[in-house]
Formats: structure tokens, sequence, C-alpha cells
């Protein structure tokens, strides 16, 4: 029960627009006050803080973000859109595929959806009207591919993840990989099916001569070379996610000094980024972990567990269920949110049911990434709003229906399949 009314108090608390950092933290330590008593709720909450900040894995989040800044001002975002559109913009829905793609890319180095979405967006979404594209398909491309920085490493909600997890985050990278490609596939297969069935909503234009591509592709070869060394040093082993992220910081420092985008206003803004946003994730994650030690205190997640053990389904039974909660809470809940929320309740029960944790990680990302496009909240449609400002909502709302269809369709074959996200791992990390 008592387990029951700390989640009832945190949602309120969120409702009411309380940052879910301190929501968490509060509620959490409320909790273990009533639960255990002052002192030694202060105590362990002490301890939780004092481990949190002093974990060596913490170290690959602000080098990962420094490395996410450093690229932008260098131009990353827009010379991967650029280099897509050269090369498939020609055809039907070609800039659409472009925006996916340019996502994908961009989504290596950003490891945020909303990110992702806000910088492609203002590069693809001018040219897809320019060029005659619904906006209804410009909209909804950019939105659901904005989600792909969520997935594709190195992502930030998969570093959030592990630390709450304790998992490996390298695992969790080379995990990501299969499925995030596939979900830019599923993506690309809906534009081309859209535009095959409805040709007017994208058409094509004219196709650029190969002295262009060439060059847009030479653009992004140094790009590509440091996404290839940070992520094939993780998958093969050859360093730490904590290394990877400092080679990655080193090398998009020496790609901005190259590219001649490195001054001193430029550095400054990458390292006050950085700071603001690992000083907010961080008081998430410790806010997340309190939270997680008054859930196991009050024994909610063993006694859910028991329940779903008793299923006559099995596994696959609680599975729709953890998935329909999950894509319910979605819609009223951020991404974020539901991720510190839904780990410390459920990884024990995936854990019972004799589930992988690592595809339990990916799996909850997924999900929490339909929660980006998904109604009433759907960040990312909030977004891409916010660029499209004369684009109706409702427009944005009926260009995202296809790709979420995708979307389940992915998830349901995460599900069937969990080779997807554990075959890469476990051939790469024997």
């Amino acid at each position: 029960m008592n387990g029951v009314l700390g989640v009832l108090a945190l949602l309120v608390l969120l409702t009411l627009g309380v940052p879910i950092g301190v929501a968490m933290g509060v509620v959490g330590m409320v909790g273990l006050i009533l639960l255990l008593g002052p002192e030694p709720a202060i105590i362990k909450s002490g301890v939780v803080l004092f481990e949190t900040i002093t974990r060596y894995e913490l170290g690959v989040l602000p080098m990962f973000l420094f490395m996410a800044h450093l690229c932008f001002a260098a131009g990353a975002s827009r010379d991967f859109f650029e280099a897509a559109a050269r090369m498939v913009g020609h055809r039907r829905g070609g800039l659409a595929i472009a925006s996916v793609a340019g996502c994908a890319g961009f989504g290596a180095i950003s490891g945020s959806s909303l990110a992702t979405a806000a910088t492609i967006g203002l590069i693809g979404l001018p040219e897809m009207r320019k060029r005659g594209y619904s906006d209804a398909l410009a909209t909804g491309a950019i939105a659901a591919g904005g989600t792909l920085g969520s997935i594709i490493p190195p992502s930030g909600a998969l570093i959030v993840f592990g630390i709450l997890a304790e998992q490996s985050i390298g695992k969790l990278f080379t995990a990501a990989i299969i499925p995030g490609l596939s979900q830019a596939l599923f993506y690309v297969i809906t534009i081309v099916l859209l535009c095959r069935w409805r040709p007017s909503i994208g058409p094509a234009t004219a196709r650029a001569p190969w002295p262009e591509r060439r060059e847009a592709l030479f653009r992004i070869l140094d790009l590509g070379g440091l996404i290839l060394v940070v992520l094939g040093g993780i998958a093969f082993g050859w360093f730490t996610p904590t290394e990877a992220a400092s080679v990655g910081a080193t090398g998009a420092l020496l790609l901005c000094a190259w590219r001649r985008k490195l001054n001193r206003a430029s550095l400054q803004e990458a390292l006050a980024q950085t700071l603001r946003t690992t000083g907010m994730i961080y008081v998430v994650v410790i806010g997340a972990l309190i939270f997680a030690v008054f859930m196991s205190y009050t024994g909610l997640a063993d006694q859910v567990a028991a329940f779903m053990e008793g299923l006559p389904g099995g596994q696959l039974l609680a599975i729709v269920i953890m998935t329909v909660l999950l894509l319910l809470l979605g819609s009223v809940l951020d991404g974020l949110a539901l991720m510190l929320l839904t780990t410390p309740i459920l990884l024990p029960i995936v854990t019972n049911l004799g589930l992988s944790p690592i595809w339990f990680g990916i799996y909850l990302v997924r999900t929490m990434e339909i929660g980006f496009v998904h109604p009433p909240i759907g960040i990312n449609l909030y977004v891409i709003q916010g660029i499209a400002k004369d684009v109706p909502l409702g427009r944005i709302f009926k260009g995202v229906v296809p790709f979420l269809a995708a979307d389940l369709l992915h998830l349901s074959l995460l599900i069937a399949v969990p080779a997807l996200a554990l075959a890469l791992p476990g051939w790469l990390h024997q």
C-alpha cells in the first residue's frame, strides 16, 4: 500500500509541474522517513548521493554531451541532412527519407530526441515545404525521426537506464545498434509506401549531379569516422564507454578546429550547455535512485511480480501488460519521467520472469520513444509545431499516425524477437 501511495504522490507532484528529479527525491525521502525514521532515511539518502556522484560510469555523460555540442557547432546536423538529400532527394519522398537519415546521423552524436527533432526540423522542414511536400508528411517524418536520438548510441536515455539498473552501458549501446537502424528502416519504408499511395505528398525533385553528391559525402567523412571510432571502440571492447566518451570529446574538439569553427564563443557555449544539462541529469538520477530505494522497502515490485507470475500466459502476457501500461503512461508523462518512474518497479519483475535486463532497457527506451510522438503529450510534436507555427497541431498529429503504426510494429518485432537487441552484444561481448 505504501508503494502505491508513493507512486500516486509522485504523479500528483508531476501534474503540479514539480521537476521530475525533485519530485522523485522528495517522495522517496518522505517515504523513507515514514518507513524507517528520520535518521536512517537521511543516512540512506546520503549514501545514495555520495555513491552516485562518485561513480566512474557517470563520467560518460558530460563527455558525450560535450562531444554533441561541439559537433553541433561544427555543422554536423546540416551536413548529415544535405548528404542524405543529395543522394535520395530526387526520389518521391526523398527529402523526408533524408530527414530520417539526418536524424539517425545526428542522433548518433546528440543522444537526445528533442535536440534531434529540433535541429533537423530547422533544416529539413523549410526544404520540404519549399519543394511542395505535404505538411503532414514533412512534420510527421521529422517528429518520428527525432526519436532515433534516444536509441541510437551514444544515447542519454540508455546511459540513465544503465546507471539506474546497474547494467553495462557498453552492452546497452551495442544492443541498441540493430534496433536503432531497423527503426530508421521502418520509417523509410513508411515514407516509401505513403508516397507510392499518394505521390503528390512527396513530389520528386531534380537529381543532384554526382560532383555535388561526392562533395556532400566528403563533408561527413570526418563526422562518420568519429562516430565509427566511438561506437566501434565500445562494441569491439577496444575501450570502455567512459574512455570512448573521452575519445569522442577529444575528436570533436579536433574536428571543430579542423573545420575552423572552434573559437572562444563556441567553446564557452558548448561547455555551458554541457554543464547545465549534466547538472540537471545528475539531480534527476539522484532523485530516481532515492525513489528506487523507497520502492524496494515498500515491496511493491515483489507484489506486482508475484501477481504477474501467477498469470496463465507467462512471459508473453506479462510483457503485453507492461507494454499497455507503459504506452498509457507514456501518453501523459514525458519520456524521462516514464523511465524513472517505471524502472524501479518493472526491472525486478523482468528479472524474476527470466528476461534480460539489457533487452528490457532497449524495450523501455522504445516505448519511451513512442511517448515522444503519442498524443496528448507527444513532446516532439510540440517541438515541430514551435518550428512550423503556421501548421495546425492537428495536422502534425495526423502526419505522425503512419509512423506511430510503424513504431508499434517495430516494438512488436522487438518483443517477438529479443535477439534483435541481444544478438550483437552476445556476439561481441562474449
